[in-house]
């Protein structure tokens, strides 16, 4: 193949050949400067933290649409499905990720369940983190969200970090807003990365622990602006990531996207592909190809370095996507499912109090953050209940344990500026129960209710409608065409937003993290209302 070449180590761009024999390098031959009139081959581009699952796509879906936008590998906390399904979830991952050529590296996840403050379907312990850690196809130990655990030196978390140790495998991290000492304790348990900053402080300080600083800018979290002035000072420590990505958004663009947003904003082009390309595949140890002689042939081309369209991507010497078109096989996967509760009544979704009115605990919503604001406002109590309150958009939020059978946690929530109907989930981190907020009970059920006879997806409720998108596998995923999907989602998206009036941008997204306990300041677990600053749980009101 003859074009300019970019070496990432030397940092040089020459006009050059390579030549391509069983999937692998075999030379490459420098023929002069740089040509501008040809096209540009580099490495390909890694998603350093990623759960697939939030695609709402299998593995094999998920590759065919990253494949169009240059990306050739992802680090993937497969943490959703093992919250699910335990440890066959993390392998139904793996497995239905080598039927493509695309280079997954997954972890063992940390912290299944995220807390004991929720119910999981499952549970992973040190036993099962040993004998993931012990497979090839594991990389890694995935993001250690119980930071107060480290802190405290948890048995059970100290013990899985250790095994990570003994098998020589990176450790990643997951501490929002962790400063000082803590942080630097954090980092000295042997944690190498981070990828919940939200300030450039915070990740400076980081860095000076020695961690390296993940810039992530999925469908909900959107660090990228606040953090990228870090790539200038430290080229060497920042990487690229999406962690949580909606299908609609990964048909338009994913790493990058961010690479062209760095250049545009003045950065140098190799520091940018030093993050894009280079750490990642250094950092995870990934067996994807860095255009060396001997290396696997995974590569990009591109049209030029200012608009930096993505040509073609190759993966072990194979074409697998040209000129904007996937060139991967649209494959169908097993149905795997852990969903045993039955639908629910209006009357389940009543929220009880006395008295003329009380002070009412809210969970305000960040739009682009996953962190909330935790609020305390005086409402009305109208026949001995609380309801939503449109006007002032207080509306209901519920937590339904899909595991099995359960009074449903019911709280309340700002900023999703829904005007009528509803809208639920089964993609609700870490657990995965149903989650979902509505303007009514009688709406509120009906969401919930299409998700439960759906056993998982995404559903809506307005206007005498009701639309879902089905979620078969573990209740997160499909193997529909990812492009369908996306078209599908998009549809649900933009009914929310323009018939009930959401006024977020990611709704789905941002539903699906009102339950992570782990991101404070206020969350709703299916055990109750979480103070996630206290780590415990507060009332609804008082």
């Amino acid at each position: 193949m003859h074009a300019n070449l970019l070496n990432l180590f030397d940092r040089t761009i020459r006009e050059g050949r390579l030549a391509i024999n069983n999937g692998r390098i075999a030379g490459v031959s420098l023929l002069g400067p740089e040509n501008p009139s040809l096209p540009y081959i580099l490495p390909g581009f890694v998603d350093a933290h990623v759960h697939i699952e939030s695609s709402m796509l299998t593995p094999s879906q998920f590759a065919r649409l990253a494949v169009v936008h240059g990306t050739v590998a992802t680090v993937s906390d497969p943490h959703e499905i093992g919250n699910v399904l335990g440890i066959n979830g993390v392998k139904y991952m793996i497995e239905d990720g080598k039927r493509v050529p695309f280079k997954f590296c997954f972890g063992a996840p940390s912290c299944v369940p995220a807390t004991t403050f929720e119910t999981a379907g499952a549970v992973i312990g040190p036993k099962d983190v040993r004998k993931l850690l012990a497979m090839k196809e594991i990389g890694y130990l995935a993001e250690v969200m119980n930071y107060p655990g480290v802190l405290n030196e948890d048995p059970d978390m100290m013990a899985k970090i250790t095994l990570a140790k003994a098998f020589n495998k990176p450790i990643d991290g997951h501490a929002p807003g962790l400063r000082g000492d803590d942080a630097r304790r954090y980092a000295e348990a042997g944690i190498n990365t981070d990828h919940e900053c939200f300030t450039y402080d915070e990740a400076l300080e980081k860095i000076d622990y020695g961690m390296s600083i993940l810039i992530r800018e999925g469908s909900a979290a959107k660090n990228f602006d606040a953090l990228i002035p870090l790539l200038a000072e430290f080229p060497n420590k920042i990487m690229f990531c999406s962690d949580d990505k909606h299908p609609d958004s990964l048909a338009e663009g994913h790493i990058n996207a961010l690479v062209k947003r760095a250049l545009t904003l003045g950065h140098n082009v190799f520091d940018v592909l030093q993050a894009a390309c280079l750490n990642p595949v250094l950092h995870y140890r990934l067996p994807v190809g860095l255009l060396r002689e001997g290396d696997p042939a995974d590569f990009i081309v591109v049209d030029n370095l200012a608009d930096f369209n993505i040509l073609q991507t190759y993966l072990d010497g194979d074409l697998v996507a040209e000129g904007g078109h996937s060139l991967l096989s649209n494959l169908r996967s097993d149905h795997v499912n852990h969903f045993n509760c039955s639908p629910k009544k209006p009357r389940d979704f009543v929220c009880q109090a006395s008295g003329e009115s009380v002070s009412l605990r809210i969970i305000e919503v960040l739009d682009g953050q996953l962190i909330t604001n935790s609020v305390q406002e005086e409402v009305q109590v109208k026949d001995g209940v609380i309801e939503s309150d449109v006007e002032r958009d207080i509306l209901k939020i519920t937590v339904v344990n899909r595991y099995e059978e359960a009074v449903p946690a019911v709280a309340f929530v700002r900023n999703f500026g829904l005007k009528s109907g509803a809208i639920a989930s089964s993609v609700g981190h870490d657990s995965h129960n149903i989650i979902a907020v509505g303007c009514d009970d009688e709406s509120l059920c009906q969401a919930v209710n299409a998700v439960v006879e759906a056993k998982g997806g995404i559903a809506v409720v307005g206007h005498n409608q009701t639309h879902i998108l089905p979620l078969p596998i573990a209740g997160l995923m499909t193997d529909v065409d990812g492009y369908a999907v996306a078209e599908n989602y998009t549809r649900l998206d933009q009914f929310v937003k323009q018939k009930l009036s959401c006024t977020l941008a990611s709704p789905f997204m941002s539903l699906s993290f009102m339950g992570l306990l782990v991101i404070p300041a206020l969350k709703l677990s299916d055990k109750g209302l979480f103070d996630g600053d206290k780590f415990s749980f507060v009332p609804a009101y008082g």
